[in-house]
């Protein structure tokens, strides 16, 4: 494929070869995902090449090669901003949400500002399949600006009593975010869902960390060598619950992380050790939530997502204030394995011992405006 090819030409020689069955589809290069990827993020492919484009890749199964070029092709249509801050922590969690439980990683940021760590999140309003409750959702509910500029959104960490912010695909990442109702159509996970979390749109001076999660066991290794390849400085990935960056609080989990963009290492994390004792996996759903049907979708019964969002934002709020229960030990937890993992304590009991003695000093909750 030639530099002088129309992105038609370039779309339909690619679909040519990877969209010919199982035993017959071949293949492509990371130029050519690249370049298939950016004409649809382009609006320069007609829609139904763009839909085959991204289940081809899913029914053959991506290559490597082929999940870096679709995010070399994010990254290139993402602004980027360098953040007034030597280190930046990326909190990458699901952009489709959770709907099995109360999410508590958007009340990390102020916990590890308070603990002298800048850290950003990103997500966006409504993303399938499981179009969930989002960071967007629970910090809009939270009275907290969820609509800045990647700019302003960078500005907030270098402010003393901030220290933290959000910042929306919408924008930071626009053509990628005009893709929500085609990915709707398409129904099933592409691979746009792994790739855009590592969009990496807010930098440090020197160093940037990536914090996500996963639940199957391939994509330790396919999240560790995307974030190498959008070079993120190192990487926590953790199992979590439902995806995202908590884990279990009632089992033990295995974590990976990478430091210097070295190769990535296998650890356990048992929350006993850390003094959490809870029967719960994570912050349970009132049984008092109201229900509806998901977006699109006449069968599956789904969360409120509004009713959802408040109730974890007056979850949140009340942790950060030294409220105990399954909020409390969720942030203590995920902020012990982010200090430690970034050198900041000894030991994960040391870190856990810390964010304790944040929450129950209140001295986050302040930062949450």
């Amino acid at each position: 494929m030639t530099q002088t090819d129309d992105p038609k030409t370039q779309m339909r020689s690619i679909i040519q070869r990877i969209a010919t069955g199982p035993e017959l589809s071949k293949d492509i290069s990371v130029e050519e995902a690249r370049a298939g990827m950016r004409a649809i993020l382009d609006n320069a492919v007609d829609p139904v090449q763009a839909g085959i484009f991204l289940i081809a890749l899913r029914m053959k199964r991506e290559t490597d090669d082929e999940m870096k070029g679709v995010l070399d092709a994010i990254r290139e249509a993402t602004g980027h901003v360098v953040a007034g801050v030597d280190e930046v922590v990326d909190i990458a969690d699901p952009y489709d949400g959770y709907n099995r439980c109360l999410p508590a990683a958007p009340f990390l940021m102020p916990v590890l500002a308070e603990c002298g760590v800048a850290s950003i999140s990103h997500g966006a309003h409504a993303v399938g399949p499981k179009f969930g409750v989002t960071h967007r959702h629970v910090l809009e509910a939270a009275g907290v600006p969820v609509d800045l500029t990647p700019v302003e959104a960078a500005e907030r960490l270098a402010e003393p009593e901030l220290g933290w912010s959000y910042v929306d695909q919408r924008a930071f990442c626009a053509p990628l975010h005009n893709l929500v109702d085609l990915r709707s159509t398409i129904v099933k996970r592409q691979v746009i869902t792994t790739t855009e979390v590592l969009a990496r749109p807010i930098h440090g001076r020197k160093h940037t960390h990536l914090v996500t999660g996963y639940v199957h066991k391939p994509y330790p290794r396919i999240y560790a060598m995307l974030a190498r390849h959008a070079g993120f400085d190192s990487a926590l990935l953790i199992r979590g619950v439902e995806g995202g960056v908590i884990p279990s609080l009632r089992q033990k989990g295995v974590c990976f992380s990478y430091q210097h963009l070295a190769e990535e290492q296998s650890f356990e994390i048992d929350p006993t050790t850390l003094g959490i004792e809870q029967t719960v996996r994570a912050v349970p759903l009132p049984d008092d939530l109201p229900q509806t049907l998901r977006p699109g979708d006449e069968i599956a019964v789904a969360v409120d997502v509004e009713a959802t969002a408040q109730a974890a934002a007056e979850a949140g709020l009340a942790a950060l204030t030294g409220v105990k229960g399954a909020t409390y030990d969720s942030l203590v937890c995920t902020g012990a394995l982010i200090l430690w993992h970034l050198g900041r304590e000894r030991s994960l009991e040391v870190a856990a011992d810390r964010v304790r003695d944040v929450l129950d000093s209140g001295r986050a909750a302040r930062r949450m405006r």
